[in-house]
């Protein structure tokens, strides 16, 4: 551990000299746009000042940000109206809230909890998903907060802490509610719902969605799986965790940063990125604006980034990509063995996108196996034809292939 202590936190020390040294040049480009814009709207299409104003917005878009991003629904349109939504917190830790989208007269709908993953982007990635659901349902997100904003007085957060909080944020939401888990937490609500089920606990969901999600890893390996099985854990902590600097509140607390997750990410899929940029550039430059916003708007998102403590992505890694303890049997639970076999009544759908290759096809479906007590005609699985990761949870196949399907799982267990 006193080897990784000083790597880990001269990775974050660099990492904010960098962004403290560019920030000026970032600022200045930003502001040099802002006095162009205030000239004739032909200005820009002179081709050597529309390549400038490219570059120059460019420059003001190259770095990341660990502030949360709006969700941004503050309508929702309902039988040809638009109701007023606003976000309310409905109980909260250090490390994570549960947030309501409440409308206007409060209708009576389903209760859904999204359970978001906690891998390095914020809850808002899932934007689309709740503006799918929230015409239909009363909408629950697990919004997850940036570990370095958490005092190391606030305590661990891990694996087991984060199953608490999904258990915790169902008995606010109170019985008969919906859970929907997409990507990387699906294990760990499958750990919730079952530790709830064998309790007989009131809260405990009527129905399961999972969607994306590594239930069963050593199904058809991808390269993600692949690296989490080529390094014993030790490794991931000496080379990944970092030190939150001094400046923030969280200052002293072990984590893996954000932008380590993010730059994974893009390493996996470099050229795509690459080719988006040198695109949005393009557009930017000829005057495309509506070409370039679907871009700026997503890569807004994917860069803004918080930090994971190092406890729960230690044992993430640990407990569900290398072990395989939850289908092996085996994974425990504050001195508990998780037992999906103890999901009962809880109707359980699986999804899983056809050309995933983060979470691929088979890792998911796996919780049928593990629900071996749930009877047959209340569990479903869809392959998603067509789609990669995030096209299982957002876009257009989401919210015309697969949503029907979720909303019909609600509607015949509610």
């Amino acid at each position: 551990m006193g080897v990784a202590e000083p790597r880990g936190r001269m990775r974050y020390q660099v990492f904010q000299a960098q962004t403290d040294v560019l920030a000026p040049m970032r600022m200045a480009a930003g502001l040099a746009n802002a006095a162009l814009s205030f000239g004739p709207s032909w200005l820009k299409q002179i081709p050597p000042l529309g390549h400038l104003s490219a570059g120059w917005e460019m420059i003001n878009r190259a770095g990341l940000t660990h502030e949360r991003p709006d969700y941004g629904l503050t309508t929702v349109r309902m039988a040809g109206e638009d109701v007023p939504v606003s976000e309310e917190i409905v109980t909260g830790t250090p490390f994570g809230n549960l947030v309501r989208f409440r409308k206007a007269g409060d209708p009576e709908q389903p209760r859904v909890l999204l359970v978001a993953p906690l891998s390095g982007h914020f809850a808002t990635l899932l934007r689309g998903t709740v503006e799918t659901l929230l015409p239909e349902n009363d909408v629950y997100i697990t919004d997850w907060l940036n570990a370095r904003e958490a005092p190391v007085a606030a305590g661990a957060f891990g694996f087991d802490d984060y199953v608490a909080h999904v258990i915790a944020f169902l008995e606010a939401i109170g019985p008969g509610a919906h859970l929907i888990s997409v990507c990387q937490p699906c294990a760990h609500a499958l750990a919730a719902v079952a530790i709830m089920a064998e309790d007989d606990h009131p809260a405990t969901p009527l129905s399961m969605t999972l969607m994306a999600g590594p239930v069963d890893t050593r199904v058809n390996p991808t390269k993600v799986n692949d690296l989490a099985q080529s390094h014993p854990i030790a490794w991931f902590e000496k080379e990944l965790i970092a030190t939150v600097p001094a400046r923030y509140a969280g200052a002293g607390r072990k984590v893996y940063p954000g932008f380590v997750q993010l730059t994974a990410f893009m390493m996996m899929n470099l050229g795509r990125h690459i080719d988006a940029h040198v695109d949005m550039y393009t557009h930017l430059a000829v005057g495309r604006t509506e070409e370039a916003e679907t871009a700026k708007i997503f890569y807004d998102e994917y860069f803004a980034v918080l930090d994971l403590t190092a406890e729960f992505y230690l044992e993430t890694v640990s407990r569900v990509f290398q072990d395989h303890l939850l289908p092996k049997g085996e994974l425990m639970w504050r001195g508990r063995r998780v037992d999906p076999g103890a999901i009962r009544r809880t109707a359980l759908f699986t999804v899983e996108g056809e050309r995933d290759d983060i979470c691929s096809v088979g890792q998911t479906v796996a919780a049928h196996n593990l629900c071996a007590n749930i009877f047959a005609n209340r569990k479903r699985h869809h392959l998603q034809p067509g789609v990669g990761h995030y096209g299982v949870f957002n876009g257009r196949k989401w919210q015309t292939q697969i949503y029907p399907l979720v909303r019909n799982l609600i509607l015949a267990t509610n």
